[in-house]
Protein backbone atom coordinates (compact mmCIF):
# COMPACT_ATOMS: atom_id res chain seq x y z
CA UNK A 1 0.00 0.00 0.00
CA UNK A 2 2.97 2.38 0.72
CA UNK A 3 4.86 1.81 -2.28
CA UNK A 4 1.86 2.52 -4.36
CA UNK A 5 0.90 5.91 -2.92
CA UNK A 6 4.78 6.53 -2.87
CA UNK A 7 4.61 5.85 -6.79
CA UNK A 8 0.85 7.93 -6.80
CA UNK A 9 2.84 11.37 -5.30
CA UNK A 10 5.40 10.64 -7.77
CA UNK A 11 3.25 11.05 -10.76
CA UNK A 12 1.56 14.19 -9.34
CA UNK A 13 4.64 15.75 -8.60
CA UNK A 14 5.83 15.02 -12.25
CA UNK A 15 2.47 16.16 -13.51
CA UNK A 16 1.76 19.35 -11.13
CA UNK A 17 4.87 20.09 -9.75
CA UNK A 18 5.48 20.67 -5.62
CA UNK A 19 2.35 21.00 -3.77
CA UNK A 20 2.60 24.23 -1.39
CA UNK A 21 0.22 22.56 1.11
CA UNK A 22 -1.43 19.19 2.50
CA UNK A 23 -3.87 17.83 5.05
CA UNK A 24 -4.64 14.78 5.82
CA UNK A 25 -7.68 13.68 6.96
CA UNK A 26 -8.96 9.91 8.65
CA UNK A 27 -12.83 8.85 9.28
CA UNK A 28 -13.82 5.66 11.02
CA UNK A 29 -12.78 2.27 9.54
CA UNK A 30 -11.07 3.57 6.82
CA UNK A 31 -7.32 4.39 5.66
CA UNK A 32 -5.90 8.05 6.05
CA UNK A 33 -7.00 10.14 2.78
CA UNK A 34 -4.02 13.32 2.10
CA UNK A 35 -5.13 15.95 -0.29
CA UNK A 36 -2.54 17.92 -1.55
CA UNK A 37 -2.39 20.99 -3.09
CA UNK A 38 -0.80 22.51 -6.29
CA UNK A 39 -0.41 26.27 -7.13
CA UNK A 40 -0.03 26.49 -11.10
CA UNK A 41 0.75 30.43 -11.28
CA UNK A 42 0.80 30.48 -15.02
CA UNK A 43 -2.57 29.03 -15.66
CA UNK A 44 -4.13 30.71 -12.48
CA UNK A 45 -5.62 27.87 -11.17
CA UNK A 46 -5.32 25.65 -7.69
CA UNK A 47 -5.58 22.02 -8.52
CA UNK A 48 -6.60 19.56 -5.48
CA UNK A 49 -5.51 15.95 -5.71
CA UNK A 50 -6.17 13.15 -3.60
CA UNK A 51 -3.64 10.76 -2.06
CA UNK A 52 -4.93 7.16 -0.55
CA UNK A 53 -8.16 6.73 -2.18
CA UNK A 54 -5.86 4.61 -4.40
CA UNK A 55 -4.35 2.23 -1.54
CA UNK A 56 -7.30 -0.37 -2.14
CA UNK A 57 -9.23 -1.02 -4.96
CA UNK A 58 -12.65 -0.32 -5.78
CA UNK A 59 -14.98 -3.20 -4.93
CA UNK A 60 -18.19 -3.90 -7.00
CA UNK A 61 -20.88 -3.48 -4.03
CA UNK A 62 -22.53 -6.83 -5.74
CA UNK A 63 -19.43 -9.09 -5.05
CA UNK A 64 -20.22 -11.28 -1.81
CA UNK A 65 -15.58 -10.74 -1.06
CA UNK A 66 -13.48 -7.81 -2.04
CA UNK A 67 -10.40 -8.63 -3.90
CA UNK A 68 -7.27 -6.90 -2.37
CA UNK A 69 -5.63 -6.82 -4.96
CA UNK A 70 -7.43 -6.56 -8.26
CA UNK A 71 -9.97 -4.11 -9.27
CA UNK A 72 -9.63 -0.55 -10.51
CA UNK A 73 -7.46 2.19 -8.63
CA UNK A 74 -8.12 5.82 -8.69
CA UNK A 75 -7.27 9.50 -7.13
CA UNK A 76 -9.44 12.66 -7.62
CA UNK A 77 -8.59 15.73 -8.67
CA UNK A 78 -10.26 19.42 -8.62
CA UNK A 79 -8.99 22.29 -10.69
CA UNK A 80 -10.58 25.99 -10.19
CA UNK A 81 -9.22 29.07 -10.54
CA UNK A 82 -7.12 31.18 -8.32
CA UNK A 83 -8.49 33.82 -6.03
CA UNK A 84 -12.55 33.71 -6.77
CA UNK A 85 -13.07 32.11 -3.35
CA UNK A 86 -12.13 30.44 -0.31
CA UNK A 87 -11.88 26.77 -2.42
CA UNK A 88 -9.31 25.51 0.11
CA UNK A 89 -12.05 24.49 2.32
CA UNK A 90 -13.17 22.04 -0.18
CA UNK A 91 -10.27 19.65 1.65
CA UNK A 92 -12.53 18.10 3.69
CA UNK A 93 -15.16 17.04 0.95
CA UNK A 94 -12.56 15.64 -1.68
CA UNK A 95 -11.49 13.56 1.42
CA UNK A 96 -14.73 12.33 2.00
CA UNK A 97 -15.29 11.85 -1.91
CA UNK A 98 -12.24 9.96 -1.96
CA UNK A 99 -13.07 7.74 1.18
CA UNK A 100 -16.52 6.73 -0.50
CA UNK A 101 -15.48 3.36 -1.91
CA UNK A 102 -14.53 2.28 1.63
CA UNK A 103 -17.19 3.49 2.91
CA UNK A 104 -20.18 2.75 1.01
CA UNK A 105 -18.42 0.04 -1.79
CA UNK A 106 -18.87 1.84 -4.80
CA UNK A 107 -17.09 1.97 -7.76
CA UNK A 108 -16.09 5.88 -8.81
CA UNK A 109 -16.11 5.45 -12.34
CA UNK A 110 -16.25 8.26 -15.18
CA UNK A 111 -19.59 9.69 -15.40
CA UNK A 112 -20.50 8.90 -12.14
CA UNK A 113 -22.00 12.13 -9.88
CA UNK A 114 -20.39 12.37 -6.05
CA UNK A 115 -22.49 14.40 -3.91
CA UNK A 116 -21.61 15.77 -0.80
CA UNK A 117 -24.65 17.07 0.77
CA UNK A 118 -23.22 20.70 1.45
CA UNK A 119 -21.74 23.38 -0.46
CA UNK A 120 -17.68 22.48 -1.63
CA UNK A 121 -16.74 25.18 0.06
CA UNK A 122 -17.96 28.73 1.43
CA UNK A 123 -20.20 30.16 -0.81
CA UNK A 124 -19.94 27.70 -3.55
CA UNK A 125 -23.01 26.93 -5.78
CA UNK A 126 -21.62 23.56 -5.89
CA UNK A 127 -22.79 20.37 -3.71
CA UNK A 128 -21.35 17.47 -6.19
CA UNK A 129 -19.24 16.70 -8.76
CA UNK A 130 -19.17 14.71 -12.63
CA UNK A 131 -16.56 12.45 -12.27
CA UNK A 132 -14.58 12.76 -15.92
CA UNK A 133 -12.18 10.75 -18.12
CA UNK A 134 -8.65 10.01 -16.80
CA UNK A 135 -5.47 10.08 -18.83
CA UNK A 136 -5.96 14.64 -19.66
CA UNK A 137 -3.72 16.30 -17.11
CA UNK A 138 -2.43 13.60 -14.85
CA UNK A 139 -1.02 10.41 -16.75
CA UNK A 140 -2.85 7.00 -15.78
CA UNK A 141 -0.32 5.05 -13.36
CA UNK A 142 0.74 1.48 -14.71
CA UNK A 143 1.31 -1.22 -11.97
CA UNK A 144 2.82 -4.21 -11.95
CA UNK A 145 0.68 -7.24 -12.55
CA UNK A 146 -1.55 -8.43 -11.02
CA UNK A 147 -3.03 -4.94 -10.27
CA UNK A 148 -5.15 -2.00 -12.21
CA UNK A 149 -3.79 1.16 -13.00
CA UNK A 150 -4.27 4.38 -10.92
CA UNK A 151 -6.78 6.45 -12.91
CA UNK A 152 -6.73 10.47 -11.85
CA UNK A 153 -10.24 11.38 -12.09
CA UNK A 154 -11.13 15.13 -12.67
CA UNK A 155 -14.30 16.17 -10.80
CA UNK A 156 -16.06 18.80 -12.31
CA UNK A 157 -18.47 20.83 -9.61
CA UNK A 158 -22.07 20.79 -10.63
CA UNK A 159 -25.47 22.93 -9.42
CA UNK A 160 -27.92 20.82 -8.20
CA UNK A 161 -29.98 21.60 -11.64
CA UNK A 162 -27.06 20.28 -13.20
CA UNK A 163 -26.76 17.18 -11.56
CA UNK A 164 -30.66 16.56 -11.33
CA UNK A 165 -30.77 17.01 -15.22
CA UNK A 166 -28.00 14.76 -15.56
CA UNK A 167 -29.43 11.63 -13.29
CA UNK A 168 -32.48 12.44 -16.39
CA UNK A 169 -29.99 12.72 -19.30
CA UNK A 170 -26.86 11.54 -18.69
CA UNK A 171 -23.62 12.57 -18.20
CA UNK A 172 -22.38 12.85 -21.89
CA UNK A 173 -25.78 15.59 -22.29
CA UNK A 174 -24.44 17.61 -19.63
CA UNK A 175 -20.77 18.00 -20.52
CA UNK A 176 -22.00 18.71 -24.36
CA UNK A 177 -24.28 21.36 -23.04
CA UNK A 178 -21.61 22.72 -21.27
CA UNK A 179 -19.22 22.61 -23.83
CA UNK A 180 -21.91 23.96 -26.26
CA UNK A 181 -22.58 27.24 -23.85
CA UNK A 182 -18.54 27.90 -23.31
CA UNK A 183 -19.07 27.07 -19.44
CA UNK A 184 -15.98 27.60 -17.44
CA UNK A 185 -16.05 24.71 -15.11
CA UNK A 186 -13.04 25.89 -13.31
CA UNK A 187 -14.85 28.94 -12.02
CA UNK A 188 -15.54 28.29 -7.94
CA UNK A 189 -18.34 31.05 -8.77
CA UNK A 190 -20.19 30.33 -12.07
CA UNK A 191 -23.65 30.42 -12.81
CA UNK A 192 -25.34 27.20 -14.07
CA UNK A 193 -25.42 26.46 -17.41
CA UNK A 194 -28.84 26.80 -19.45
CA UNK A 195 -30.63 23.80 -19.34
CA UNK A 196 -34.00 24.59 -20.93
Amino acid sequence: MAEILALVEARLRTALGEPDARAAVTFLGTDRIEVLRFIDTEAGLVRYATLGMSAQPMADPTSALADPVKGPRAELVLSVRVGRADTDQVLRPLAVLAATPQVEGVVVAPGASLDVGDPLWPGAPFTSVLVAESGGLVEDLELDPPYDPVRFLPLLPMTPTEAAWKRVHGAQALEERWLTNGTDLRDPLRRPVALD
